[in-house]
């Protein structure tokens, strides 16, 4: 039988070690919800945030087949913590899995310190070309970006703006006041944020993804928060190291 964790903390000790921000999201009871094969003392996990989940502890299949807030899903991202998972995972749902890869990048809070490295993304920032409109998130920003399909995930696991202005931070670019470019908080934890950045696919390759990056990463750094931001591809990788 699954069980939803109401303490998620008492599944830590599964995930201990593991750098990941939706992971410290759903333990902290911020965001996301943990399941586990016991609601007290359990020997396998699942934390469940958006469209990503994460698997710690015993590989267990009724977990990765059966969990609560899997059911009437087109498309999950399962991350195991191990190569045990790895197989439950791919012999539970067969040719429905595709394997891919997506680059953690390692948490350095003290590397946003330093007045050069500010500087260099304060420059970033005013490279911004006439015609266009760095703006941060506010609630007709949020309520609009949650109805455009390829921005939606910038707002969309909050329940509302009240939600997000506690937990969220998000820079948009506007041309002719349509969003264009944008980086946002894609979850909060205690003390920081994942970024979900995306641009429009008519206006990629223009420097406005990394614009919009930088802007966040400062605005991040007021608030005393740390900027997150593993990536998806090889693209975005560069993009984040950048």
């Amino acid at each position: 039988m699954i069980h939803e964790m109401k303490q998620a903390k008492n599944a830590a000790g599964l995930f201990a070690g593991w750098q990941e921000t939706m992971v410290w999201s759903c333990l902290q009871g911020v965001m996301g919800r943990v399941y586990g094969d016991d609601g007290e003392e359990p020997v396998s996990a699942m934390a469940l945030l958006g469209d990503f989940c994460f698997f710690a502890g015993k590989p267990h299949r009724e977990l990765v087949l059966e969990a609560p807030g899997l059911e009437g899903r087109d498309f999950l991202i399962m991350t195991p913590r191990d190569q045990g998972w790895a197989k439950l995972i791919e012999d539970c749902h067969g040719t429905g899995v595709q394997r891919s890869v997506r680059y953690a990048i390692k948490k350095e809070p003290e590397v946003f310190s330093g007045g050069a490295v500010l500087q260099r993304l304060q420059t970033i920032t005013e490279h911004l070309e006439k015609g266009y409109t760095l703006k941060m998130m506010d609630e007709a920003l949020f309520r609009y970006c949650r109805g455009i399909s390829w921005c939606r995930d910038w707002v969309s696991q909050y329940d509302d703006f009240d939600m997000y202005r506690r937990l969220g931070l998000g820079v948009v670019i506007l041309k002719d006041g349509e969003p264009v470019s944008g980086a946002s908080s894609y979850c909060g934890y205690s003390g920081g944020i994942e970024v979900e950045i995306d641009t429009r696919e008519d206006y990629r390759r223009k420097g406005l993804a990394a614009i919009c990056g930088a802007k966040l990463i400062l605005e991040c750094v007021k608030k005393g928060w740390y900027p997150s931001w593993d990536a998806q591809n090889l693209a975005s990788l560069v993009l984040a190291e950048k």
